[in-house]
């Protein structure tokens, strides 16, 4: 069905608008905190959203990484961060909820019909009894995580209350340059999102990997204000987003500002069956336990 464009344009200058007066209305909050001598968005929840089902890679989170469950992995470093009030695992599944709590994890069960992390991570803010101000998305496939990385982008987020959202980007490897399951970024000299995608960005002429120039690789953990988080599932789905199947390009395309950290870290994503010997290998290698 086709939208007409001058009811896609006034929806569009709608949620700038909405964007703009949540911004102030940020700011305004964040002057009052300061003013009063307390943390802006100072209580902080992790929440590690799992999932059993997945297209590439079923049963994910309970793949084996010398001896442990990887959502196990992720959620031990996650408890290393020092920002990190409370720490959960959101789920749908019975079989990672049971993982979780054999270990010692607080789990909150949600909903099959969220369609990504995001929501995932809304619906487990609803449901927790103690109110937080900012909620870190940490993704379940990175159990090799650095909780001074997760640090770090809460500090970013609680320091430009012009933004709604913030994450982590470090250098790309060339071999992960044509990688689609390996998310590029590009930012702003402030340090603000300009765009994320699948394919390489920017994309020169040659059509070649420039070994000069300093790709950036996304490393997928995110924090959002709380408040913003609450929008969020009611944004209708953008162009952008649906096209490279990213979810934080919705956040972009509906004018929300999104802080970036550049931090030195090998990534090591768990995307495939594949990578599950790598990051054995390399915790082998460096005697990582």
């Amino acid at each position: 069905m086709s939208i007409s464009t001058s009811s896609s344009s006034s929806s569009s200058k709608s949620w700038i608008v909405h964007s703009l007066l949540v911004g102030a209305a940020m700011a305004v909050a964040a002057g009052a905190y300061l003013r009063r001598g307390n943390r802006f968005r100072s209580r902080v929840v992790g929440i590690i959203p799992a999932r059993y089902a997945s297209s590439r890679f079923e049963g994910k989170p309970l793949v084996e990484i010398l001896g442990k469950p990887m959502i196990q992995r992720t959620w031990e470093r996650a408890n290393l961060a020092t920002m990190l009030d409370h720490v959960v695992v959101a789920t749908d599944d019975e079989k990672i909820a049971t993982c979780c709590r054999g270990f010692g994890a607080d789990v909150i069960m949600t909903s099959e019909s969220c369609r990504n992390g995001t929501e995932r991570c809304n619906e487990a803010l609803q449901k927790l009894k103690k109110k937080y101000d900012v909620v870190v998305n940490i993704q379940g496939d990175e159990p090799l995580i650095e909780p001074e990385i997760i640090d770090g982008i809460v500090k970013a987020l609680q320091a430009a209350p012009d933004a709604v959202f913030s994450t982590a980007v470090t250098s790309l490897a060339p071999e992960d340059a044509f990688d689609p399951n390996r998310v590029k970024c590009v930012v702003d000299n402030s340090g603000y999102a300009i765009y994320f995608s699948r394919g390489l960005i920017p994309y020169n002429k040659s059509g070649k990997v420039n070994p000069k120039f300093p790709y950036l690789l996304h490393l997928g953990i995110q924090s959002f204000d709380t408040k913003f988080l609450k929008i969020y599932p009611e944004l209708p789905p953008t162009p952008l987003q649906l096209e490279e199947d990213l979810e934080q390009l919705k956040v972009l395309e509906n004018g929300y500002k999104m802080k970036v950290i550049k931090v030195d870290h090998n990534a090591h994503g768990v995307d495939t069956p594949e990578d599950v010997e790598k990051i054995e290998r390399y915790m082998r290698e460096r005697n990582l336990s």
